[in-house]
């Protein structure tokens, strides 16, 4: 996978594990080696994901302050609209064994 070196806006992905499927969002901004590293862990991981690029979608930032309880810090990651985190988080959650499991399940609705 070439990894291009501007954002192409809000992309919509989704990852398909068996039958399941979850929603995977990420806020992030242009130059976040915080975001690019987030991304690359769910990429190795085959997931899709829909990227919210704050630089392009300047608006979006409100939304992101009130679902992430006003974090400010990105990236921002919701998995099936559950607060994870920035990518430490999401790392530390890989680490325990815990990313899997939310992956696997399916967005409610």
């Amino acid at each position: 996978m070439r990894i291009l070196p501007f954002s192409v806006g809000a992309v919509a992905r989704r990852i398909k594990w068996g039958n399941e499927m979850a929603t995977v969002e990420i806020y992030t901004t242009m130059f976040c080696g915080f975001c690019y590293r987030a991304k690359r862990l769910l990429t190795e991981k085959g997931v899709e994901f829909v990227e919210y690029d704050l630089d392009e979608q300047p608006a979006k930032r409100t939304e992101m302050l009130d679902r992430a309880a006003g974090r400010r810090t990105v990236p921002q990651i919701f998995i099936n609209g559950a607060h994870i985190g920035g990518s430490d988080d999401l790392a530390a959650l890989e680490a325990e064994g815990g990313l899997d499991p939310l992956l696997a399940a399916a967005a409610p609705g």
